[in-house]
């Protein structure tokens, strides 16, 4: 019997963490239907141990016979699952794929690749190991498997990019890392694309210690390298940080650039003083929501008109930004919507804060790109089959 020492309630809070990430995406109805099959598989496996068909006789062939079934917990990728196993009499018989679907690396490599991703050091995911699995790993399996995920980092960064986006988002989320100085925030710069025909995909993210012009401009430059020209770049989409407009103009001049109309009614509301907020929304909601742009610029006229005098930063800086905030009016009606915000890749960002708030602080830089890099890997697989349907409506 393995035994272990007692674990904090933090350490506690993370294992049961691991495991839903680990087995969550896999329902009842899927583990109910891997136990009929491996039930029904160590039957089969027993009958042909037996070299015997059902009621047959043949003692000069048969090796073993038939001794009902015995009620086992096998540990595995979907969970602890209860099977009734088929057995013989002799009791030499254990069926094989069950064996090797219990002690096969890919069952456990998930689990070490999960904790190691959350910044665990590679002595205690044996632990997380033992205590979800009730087996132990050795440090090099660890580190084997670790450094298979690091390589699979790199390919990300270094993956060749067709030259077919015609929309792209870029934003960026804050994390938090140890170091020896204490605890620092890293931003996690990040793009995302989309296709004409409405197929996305999360083509890169880099680490940085803002958001200057030339981090930004360090990330376009890595997806112009790997093959991002911009020939049929149509809109960039981005946040309010001073340094992406210049960035931009450096790498794809050409194309048109959206600022993000959430991010900049943010700004509005924490400018205005808490009586002028309902109608500073309401008439800045007026400019976006529009017919057209000729209606836009008259309704941010009737602002000017109202804000001016109270708010002269505001009504001036926001008139300094309309260009770019009214370029989602050159596109289609029915992509206004998901164009004049970054609301599509903030999205991304949700998960990004579900999956790492329990570890609080990431041990160092590298996992940051671990977690970064296996969340966003998920995200394009599941893309690979389904499109965003509005993209593709006509016009």
């Amino acid at each position: 019997m393995l035994k272990l020492a007692p674990a904090t309630e933090q350490f506690q809070h993370f294992v049961s963490n691991i495991r839903e990430s680990f087995w969550g995406d896999l329902n009842g109805k899927t583990r109910e239907a891997w136990k009929k099959f491996f039930e029904a598989d160590s039957e089969r496996q027993r009958d042909r141990f037996a070299v015997v068909d059902a009621y047959e006789r043949n003692a000069e062939q048969r090796r073993d016979y038939r001794n009902g079934y015995y009620e086992r917990d096998f540990v595995t990728v979907l969970g602890t699952l209860r099977l009734r196993i088929a057995r013989t009499r002799g009791q030499s018989f254990l069926p094989a794929g069950l064996e090797e679907f219990q002690r096969r690396a890919p069952e456990v490599s998930m689990l070490i690749r999960e904790a190691f991703l959350r910044g665990i050091s590679t002595r205690q995911v044996g632990r997380v190991v033992a205590i979800v699995t009730g087996k132990t790993v050795s440090a090099q399996t660890v580190s084997r498997l670790t450094r298979d995920l690091d390589e699979a980092v790199q390919q990300f960064h270094q993956a060749a990019l067709t030259d077919d986006w015609a929309y792209l988002f870029l934003d960026g989320v804050n994390l938090k890392v140890r170091r020896e100085s204490g605890r620092k925030c890293v931003q996690m710069l990040v793009a995302y694309g989309v296709r004409q025909d409405g197929r996305r995909e999360l083509l890169s993210f880099m680490r940085s210690q803002g958001e200057s012009q030339g981090a930004w401009e360090g990330l376009l430059n890595d997806l112009y390298r790997r093959g991002l020209r911009g020939e049929h770049l149509q809109l960039i989409i981005t946040d309010g940080c001073p340094g992406l407009a210049g960035a931009i103009q450096t790498v794809y001049p050409r194309v048109l650039h959206q600022r993000c109309w959430v991010h900049k009614m943010r700004n509005i509301r924490e400018k205005g003083r808490k009586r002028d907020r309902d109608e500073l929304k309401q008439m800045a909601q007026a400019i976006y929501l529009a017919e057209d742009r000729k209606k836009a610029r008259a309704a941010f006229r009737c602002f000017k008109l109202r804000w001016q005098t109270e708010y002269p930063t505001m009504v001036r800086q926001l008139e300094k930004d309309l260009p770019n905030l009214l370029s989602f009016f050159s596109f289609p009606k029915h992509l206004w919507k998901q164009l004049r915000t970054t609301n599509i890749i903030e999205r991304c960002f949700v998960e990004v804060r579900r999956r790492t708030r329990p570890m609080v602080c990431f041990v160092n830089v590298q996992s940051v790109d671990r977690i970064i890099y296996s969340i966003f890997h998920r995200f394009n697989l599941q893309w690979k089959t389904r499109t965003l349907e509005v993209f593709t409506q006509a016009a």
